[in-house]
């Protein structure tokens, strides 16, 4: 089970960082700074949106879920 949860805990760390990455910048941040705030007309429609952020909260709840299995298999063993 411990293997289990690291290998899901590391699988789901890189993916979170790569769907936040994906998100397109609405704010005038440090990604606008970098050129991040120019738009393209060929930029993805909301639906694409609405699912990255779908999928971006499913995977953060799986990796919630993940440490906090990691931290009560580490208290009761």
């Amino acid at each position: 089970m411990s293997l289990f949860l690291d290998i899901l805990l590391v699988i789901t760390s890189v993916l979170l960082v790569l769907l936040v990455l994906l998100h397109r910048a609405k704010g005038g941040g440090l990604s606008s700074l970098f050129g991040g705030g120019v738009q393209s007309s060929l930029s993805g429609s909301t639906v694409v949106e609405k699912n990255l952020d779908r999928v971006t909260i499913f995977v953060g709840i799986v990796w919630l879920i993940a440490i906090l299995g990691i931290g009560l298999e580490i208290k009761f063993s």
